[in-house]
């Protein structure tokens, strides 16, 4: 990646992001060179100890980003970025972890958007926590990244529109909306937001495949709407938004029935999908089928800023928390995407 770091974000010290870091170094030594921590030095190194690893993960603490070729092989670099008196106790919602996981994304955000890194990953943050902190006006992190990426391009945040798209090696799906009431996900299927998701998912994902990416839309309705039997937002809305679409260049198709436009776009081994990538209407008709795959392989990609962030497909887990049974999949996966989409 030009030898530029990957920056990875520790997330909530008392979930399991540590813990999936420490073992994304310990099972992929080589997908991880190149990558630097952001977070707690003593966090990091408490969760190393949950890795069960023959040798112990060595956690070395790096004064300066341009320290991170130094790194020697299978060494965690930590880039101290937080302030925690202590490692905060294991599953429990706690508005200083809350503060740290924050901080730590602020400051990596913005080495991403300077060009000191080649791009970001973030490991999961508890939204309770973070809303008992001063980012309390931000329900996660695409807002807070949004946010980051607007300022550092002098942009309103209404002109730095984002996406949420959740990928495995089978499935592409982006949303028109993300965490909305059902009610509220229905009004936001407009003409212009469908045609803005496909202008965004066209520019993001034809720049990772490398050509223009094959984009089918899903209705919003059973089967489409059956020609107005079942409602005509496919009618007056999505198919206005595709013709639109396809007047400007871009490869869009539909709006086709939600109950067999995923498994169409499925790329399964021996069979490849019709399409690259789904756009879905709202956020359960369009992450269900992705994660029915397999939520280890998921990985969450924020579409539209101007920084390459991936994320893995699943939260803090408080339940399992410092007991060494998180699993690293998802984490690995979001690296490996995040270093296709850098380039």
């Amino acid at each position: 990646m030009n030898r530029k770091p990957l920056l990875i974000t520790m997330g909530d010290p008392a979930g399991i992001g540590p813990e999936i870091i420490a073992k994304a170094f310990r099972d992929a030594p080589a997908e991880l060179a190149g990558c630097v921590v952001v977070g707690d030095v003593a966090t990091l190194r408490r969760a190393a100890g949950l890795t069960g690893a023959p040798m112990p993960l060595a956690v070395a603490w790096l004064d300066a980003l341009a320290d991170w070729p130094t790194l020697p092989p299978r060494c965690i670099g930590v880039l101290q970025k937080c302030e925690l008196p202590t490692p905060v106790p294991y599953g429990q919602v706690n508005a200083l972890a809350g503060k740290a996981a924050a901080d730590c994304i602020v400051w990596a955000a913005r080495a991403v958007l300077a060009g000191e890194a080649a791009a970001l990953v973030t490991a999961p943050i508890h939204k309770e926590a973070l809303a008992a902190t001063a980012y309390a006006g931000f329900p996660g992190h695409t807002e807070l990244l949004q946010a980051e990426a607007a300022a550092f391009l002098g942009k309103e945040l209404k002109d730095l529109p984002v996406r949420m798209m959740l990928a495995n090696d089978e499935l592409k799906t982006v949303l028109v909306s993300i965490h909305l009431s059902l009610r509220e996900a229905i009004e936001a299927v407009t003409l212009d937001n469908v045609l803005q998701t496909l202008r965004i998912t066209h520019a993001a994902v034809g720049a990772g495949l490398g050509r223009p990416p094959r984009i089918a839309v899903a209705g919003l309705n059973p089967h489409a709407g059956e020609g107005g039997l079942f409602g005509r937002e496919e009618q007056t809305i999505i198919g206005p938004a595709i013709a639109a679409a396809r007047d400007q260049g871009l490869d869009v198709s539909g709006p086709f029935s939600p109950d067999t436009v995923f498994m169409r776009a499925r790329n399964a081994p021996g069979k490849p999908g019709e399409f690259d990538v789904v756009v879905a209407m709202y956020h359960d008709q369009g992450l269900i089928p992705v994660k029915y795959l397999g939520v280890e392989q998921g990985v969450n990609v924020t579409l539209g800023l101007s920084l390459v962030r991936t994320s893995p497909d699943h939260g803090t887990a408080f339940d399992i928390a410092g007991t060494g049974q998180a699993d690293p999949a998802s984490l690995i996966a979001a690296i490996r995407m995040a270093r296709q989409l850098a380039g």
